[in-house]
């Protein structure tokens, strides 16, 4: 059941809509509309509107569980845990010591994980996530930065909100823990800021991701159930990476929901790319792209849905799409309530429904494209602090 402040936004949102003069078709607006003259300059989203005008919100961290939308609606990570708190930035990959991030997320037992004050942690290898694990960074700025960073792997119900990944480097080959018995010899990570492999029920949201070694977010490995939400990415070449690879037909089953993100400056290209299996893009935001910003091969399913595309001033980069193949024609990609700005434009292809068929507790009510600005103008980690909203 939605929550009252959903319930209201939606009613506000719908009856906005109904009174707005534009008029939409299945490839978007090709017009520019007066954004700030249509919509509150504060107008929270959805997933936002769940808990951020909730001045307990540090008293009832785990109400952020409930607040997901789309295919990870189901990530519960630590919510029937206890309060772990970090206080101290240091690792250690094969001994993790009590009180720091990777002896958190390491442990059998499902966790919230928050932090006792600001600080920055450089991993010395890959941090391995255990299933039904929560890292909060609320009320604290956060960074994985400047060393390996985040891997996800053969798990289930993981929650990352509100830290900064950034600068992360490849791990070396080493020995790594990734449970309070088991400690194995790792051939080293790429370099990615988050690495969803294998895993499902996975719910990234408000944070700030950029300058990594190889992607920011890979999904792959059969990987799904997943919702990216709410994050700035910025400054980077390969943005996301939705299939381990074009022959790699267990990604069939891979549904994910990008949403609510702002794509910013310095961006290049796969924001996302998509393999062989489903995305749903909704309500986003892209300021910039130097090569293309959505992408794909191998037949996969793309809905571009009430997203805000800002193109490049290059003229043979205004195109939002990118197939990796001649015999595209078929594949189902299409645009609806997109808004196109700066001469964007995206080629639709392929025939019947691109809905992306939630159940009834993962279906959200898509804005249109225009309202984008103001649903992500807190994309990234917000700074709460205790007995105020977010």
């Amino acid at each position: 059941m939605a929550s009252l402040p959903s319930l209201l936004l939606i009613s506000f949102l719908f009856s906005n809509f109904a009174s707005t003069p534009l008029a939409y078709s299945l490839q978007g607006y090709t017009s520019k509309p007066d954004v700030t003259g249509i919509v509150p300059k504060k107008t929270m989203n959805v997933i936002d509107s769940c808990w951020r005008t909730k001045s307990n919100w540090a008293a009832n961290r785990k109400a952020l569980a409930d607040c997901a939308v789309g295919f990870g609606k189901a990530a519960v990570g630590g919510k029937y845990g206890v309060i772990y708190v970090v206080t101290s930035p240091y690792d250690d990959p094969v001994d993790p010591k009590p009180g720091t991030l990777r002896y958190g997320v390491i442990q059998t037992t499902p966790l919230w994980i928050i932090f006792s004050r600001d600080m920055v942690i450089k991993l010395k290898n890959e941090l391995i996530v255990n299933s039904f694990k929560t890292i909060d960074g609320r009320g604290a700025k956060v960074e994985i930065a400047y060393g390996p960073c985040i891997t996800i792997q053969g798990v289930t119900n993981v929650i990352i909100h509100g830290i900064s990944i950034h600068d992360c480097k490849p791990g070396m080959a080493g020995m790594v823990r990734s449970s309070p018995t088991h400690v194995g010899k790792r051939g080293g990570c790429d370099g990615d800021a988050i690495s969803i492999f294998a895993s499902s029920n996975i719910w990234i949201d408000h944070c700030y991701l950029a300058r990594s070694r190889d992607g920011l977010i890979d999904v792959i490995h059969a990987s799904t159930s997943v919702t990216i939400s709410n994050n700035y990415f910025s400054q980077h070449d390969k943005v996301m990476l939705l299939g381990h690879s074009d022959g790699f037909t267990a990604d069939k089953v891979m549904k994910v929901t990008i949403v609510f993100n702002r794509f910013g400056e310095g961006l290049i290209e796969r924001m996302p790319r998509v393999r062989i299996g489903y995305a749903h893009v909704a309500n986003n935001r892209y300021d910039e792209w130097k090569m293309y910003a959505i992408g794909g091969s191998a037949n996969p399913t793309i809905l571009s849905e009430g997203n805000y595309f800002v193109a490049p001033d290059n003229h043979s980069s205004k195109q939002v799409t990118k197939r990796e193949a001649s015999n595209w024609k078929n594949w189902r990609w299409q645009s609806s309530k997109d808004v196109f700005m700066n001469g964007a434009y995206f080629v639709p292809s392929g025939y019947g429904s691109c809905a992306p068929l939630y159940t009834r507790v993962q279906s959200f009510s898509t804005a249109p494209g225009y309202m984008v600005p103001s649903l992500t103008s807190n994309a990234g980690p917000l700074r709460c602090f205790v007995g105020k909203p977010c």
